[in-house]
């Protein structure tokens, strides 16, 4: 659930390059199961790639659905810099207004905690509060003064959001990005309309399907969102091209907000890595949950973008051959990993 895809590593539709030849040969030597591949130029989704199987004999289709893991907070930061643009939210309006968290009912630096913090990881929390003894939720520093990514912080939003606007976040992301980035195959969490059989279930080092808890039964702001490659490029695409924002805010969706170490930061939902060759800037956010490693990375200036997305522990191993292979800058990316 972490975003650490920087220090952890680093034609047509149907069309497949020389460039990808190598991709079986790679699922099978780092036994990952499956693979996603969405690449895009010029600010559009111009392919998608899927290889390896979902079963023994069973071939990954086109539209295989995966869960994406953290790849769900960049959406929830646009669902919530939507709201902004519509004067339904406010980026800096303390978020105890509509919501406190019962474990911090107490410790009055509920008071000063806002949107911003959430989307920039400057909330105070823990990834999540049964990482401290207490299994409690808890401030471990002041809202707004250090980086610490924390997917409490999405879902203490979620809840504000909520409550306030009396729908649930499945709804408020149907309609303010699923419907508006042409997103007809994903969701938040199981429901009538799944077909498991698409489904990329979770698989271990070794290849193995061990992990089985893989129904998402309730939405999470920070995890677990379910959706198909071409779903999530056109998504990726979308924030490219502005994702519908006044110019304004979606600047400042692409501003530094907080330091997370020398030469990275965090703006609103996304790493932000600058001085890039050619004038060029990155935004990259990466998902680890058991089973799931998925990555995005958008170059705002040349309007490219790849989206990477596997169903085994071992899929980070995939992320230098095809940032190399689609990012003009994916060798510098993978030289400012190092």
């Amino acid at each position: 659930m972490r975003n650490r895809i920087v220090s952890a590593v680093l034609s047509s539709m149907i069309a497949v390059t020389a460039a990808a030849q190598g991709i079986p040969a790679l699922l099978k030597e780092h036994k990952i199961p499956a693979v996603g591949i969405g690449v895009i130029r010029d600010g559009k989704l111009q392919r998608v790639e899927v290889y390896g199987q979902l079963a023994e004999g069973v071939a990954a289709p086109y539209d295989t659905i995966w869960n994406v893991a953290s790849l769900t907070k960049p959406v929830v930061a646009l669902l919530t810099l939507k709201l902004v643009a519509e004067g339904k939210w406010s980026l800096d309006e303390p978020l105890a207004k509509h919501w406190v968290d019962p474990d911090v009912a107490n410790d009055p630096r509920h008071k000063k905690l806002t949107t911003r913090h959430v989307l920039s990881h400057q909330t105070g929390f823990k990834n999540w509060r049964w990482l401290e003894e207490s299994k409690k939720l808890t401030f471990n520093a002041d809202p707004g003064t250090k980086f610490g990514y924390s997917g409490e912080g999405f879902e203490y939003l979620r809840r504000a959001l909520e409550q306030k606007l009396g729908k649930s976040l499945a709804q408020l992301s149907q309609t303010y990005v699923f419907d508006a980035a042409g997103m007809p195959d994903t969701r938040h969490l199981w429901d009538a309309r799944m077909d498991e059989a698409r489904f990329a279930r979770w698989h271990d080092g070794e290849g193995r399907n061990t992990y089985t808890d893989h129904r998402t039964t309730k939405a999470n702001a920070a995890d677990d969102l379910l959706t198909t490659v071409e779903d999530y490029g056109r998504f990726a695409a979308w924030v490219l091209n502005g994702a519908g924002l006044p110019p304004a805010l979606f600047n400042e969706m692409l501003k530094q907000q907080a330091t997370m170490r020398p030469g990275a930061a965090f703006s609103l939902g996304w790493e932000l890595i600058q001085d890039l060759p050619n004038g060029e800037y990155a935004l990259i956010h990466s998902g680890s949950d058991e089973g799931v490693k998925t990555l995005v990375i958008l170059l705002p200036r040349s309007k490219q973008g790849v989206v990477v997305l596997t169903n085994g522990d071992n899929g980070v191993r995939l992320y230098p051959k095809l940032i190399t292979d689609h990012l003009d800058v994916g060798a510098e990316l993978l030289e400012r990993a190092n």
